[in-house]
C-alpha cells in the first residue's frame, strides 16, 4: 500500500470552479454552495484509506450537513484502469455507505488538479467566503493501527469554520494512496 501526502496547499486559497455530475446524470457546483461553507473530499471506492474512515466520514457529513455545511465528495481516478472506482460502483459505493452528499465523477482530471489534490482521501474546508481553511488529514488514524477513526482534526476544523472562526493553522496532511492519473503523461 504506497501513502501520498496531500500537498498541503496556502490557506487562503480561493475555491476552484468545478461543475460535475454524479453517476445518475445530477449535476453539482461550486455556486451551489454561494454563502456557506463546504468541504470538498477527494475519495475512491478501492483505496483501503478510504474504506478505513468511510463509514466515519458519512456520519461526519450528515452531522454537519445538517448544520449547514455543504459536502461533495469526488472521485478522480482513472476508472478504466482502476474498474472499481467506475461510475456504476460509485452509485453501489455511495448507497452501501449511505452517502447523504453529492459522489461525483471527475473523469477528466481537471477538478482534482485545479485542487491540485494529491491522495485519497485528501480534504479541503472552504469557509462561508469559499476560501480555504483547513487542508488535511481526517484524524490520526490508518489502516490496520491505532488510534481508532474518529475524525478529530477535520471536526475540529469544521466547528472552527461553522462558529465564523479560523482553524488551527496547525494542520497535518492527509495520507493515503495516490489519486490514479490517466496515463497521458500530463501528472501532476
Amino acid at each position: 500500500m504506497a501513502k501520498t501526502a496531500s500537498r498541503m496547499i496556502d490557506l487562503g486559497s480561493a475555491l476552484p470552479h468545478f461543475r460535475l455530475a454524479d453517476p445518475e446524470g445530477e449535476i453539482t457546483e461550486r455556486e451551489d454552495f454561494l454563502g456557506r461553507p463546504l468541504l470538498v473530499a477527494f475519495i475512491c471506492n478501492h483505496c483501503p484509506f478510504v474504506k478505513h474512515i468511510a463509514d466515519a466520514f458519512a456520519e461526519l457529513a450528515r452531522e454537519y450537513r445538517a448544520k449547514g455545511l455543504g459536502v461533495v465528495a469526488i472521485n478522480s481516478n482513472d476508472s478504466h484502469a482502476y474498474p472499481d472506482d467506475d461510475p456504476e460502483s460509485m452509485r453501489e459505493e455511495a448507497r452501501v455507505r449511505d452517502y447523504d452528499f453529492p459522489y461525483l465523477v471527475d473523469d477528466t482530471q481537471a477538478v482534482a488538479r485545479a485542487f491540485q489534490a494529491a491522495c485519497t482521501p485528501d480534504f479541503f474546508l472552504f469557509d462561508a467566503d469559499h476560501r480555504l481553511a483547513y487542508r488535511g488529514q481526517f484524524d490520526d488514524s490508518r489502516p490496520s493501527q491505532e488510534p481508532p477513526v474518529t475524525g478529530a482534526d477535520l471536526r475540529a476544523a469544521i466547528e472552527a469554520v461553522l462558529a465564523g472562526e479560523a482553524p488551527s493553522p496547525d494542520q497535518r496532511p492527509s495520507l493515503g494512496c495516490n489519486i490514479k492519473w490517466k496515463a497521458n503523461g500530463d501528472t501532476p
